[in-house]
């Protein structure tokens, strides 16, 4: 017999537009950090892939994949890494996005605010060159342990794209944490199972999260805005970058798309479902 579908009440319509305007002005005062996933980036229309699923049939234009990575990006980038290099999964990686991809109106008003900080939870550099009219923020991004003979799990970059310290990360008025890494500005790319690997072996006593980012989210809320949680690794970032932050957090949801198990993860993680269209969504974050 199947296990019954989990329950969670998803805000909608009428009530689901007050909640967002109402976590808006929270983000406005620097009470709620968004967490913005590839989903983002689509209305810009970029040929750059801007899925899990779409990075995997990217690899799978490439390389001759086994069944089993398929459809799976961290298994397709492993069975590349396994059977050619490391070098081959950067230059792949690197080749997949290569075509700058162009802020969306909504990264754009993003970058205008002061907020403490923002995470983006994908490869492309929009955020990056949104945010590059200002000079008073800085990124850190995590890295591949794998093979690089370092015990760090994460670079520091100002906003010229230059290797920053950890010390002077303390002064930036925003912080873009990009957990997986980037294409900009130095090709840091979390993708390989062996990459994960090492980071999940420590990431439930928060090594991997940075000291500043564990600053900046205490007692804020998080807003995950163009996410999704189909996948036990997506889950268990967005479980561990709020962790220990505050007790209410937001997502915004198309509902007929759920899985099962994103919405126990809604219920695990206290997650309230905003159903709201991407688009009306921006609308009403920048409008305020």
């Amino acid at each position: 017999m199947n296990a019954p579908f989990p329950h969670i009440d998803i805000v909608k319509q009428a009530d689901a537009e007050a909640l967002l305007k109402d976590v808006v002005a929270k983000l406005r005062n620097s009470q709620v950090v968004p967490y913005l996933g590839p989903a983002v980036s689509e209305p810009s229309g970029t040929a750059v892939p801007m899925s899990p699923e779409a990075l995997a049939a990217f690899f799978g234009t490439k390389v001759a994949l086994p069944r089993r990575a398929k459809g799976n990006a961290w298994a397709s980038a492993q069975h590349i890494e396994s059977t050619r290099h490391r070098s081959s999964v950067t230059a792949l990686m690197a080749e997949a996005f290569a075509v700058p991809v162009a802020p969306t109106p909504l990264q754009q008003h993003l970058a205008s605010l002061p907020l403490p900080m923002i995470v983006d939870s994908w490869y492309d550099g929009a955020m990056r060159t949104a945010l590059s009219q200002r000079s008073d923020w800085g990124e850190v991004q995590g890295i591949t342990r794998a093979h690089i003979g370092e015990d760090r799990w994460y670079r520091f970059y100002d906003a010229a794209g230059a290797e920053a310290s950890r010390d002077g990360a303390q002064g930036w008025t925003t912080l873009l944490y990009k957990p997986h890494g980037g294409i900009v500005p130095a090709k840091n790319f979390l993708i390989t199972d062996a990459d994960y690997v090492e980071v999940l072996t420590d990431i439930d006593i928060q090594t991997p999260i940075p000291d500043t980012v564990k600053d900046r989210r205490t007692d804020r809320s998080f807003l995950f805005i163009g996410c999704r949680f189909n996948d036990q690794l997506l889950r268990t970032y967005g479980r561990q970058v709020i962790k220990r932050s505050g007790t209410e957090h937001y997502v915004l949801v198309e509902p007929d798309s759920l899985s099962k198990n994103e919405l126990k993860f809604f219920i695990a993680e206290r997650l309230t479902p905003i159903a709201i269209p991407l688009a009306r969504a921006t609308e009403i974050i920048i409008g305020g």
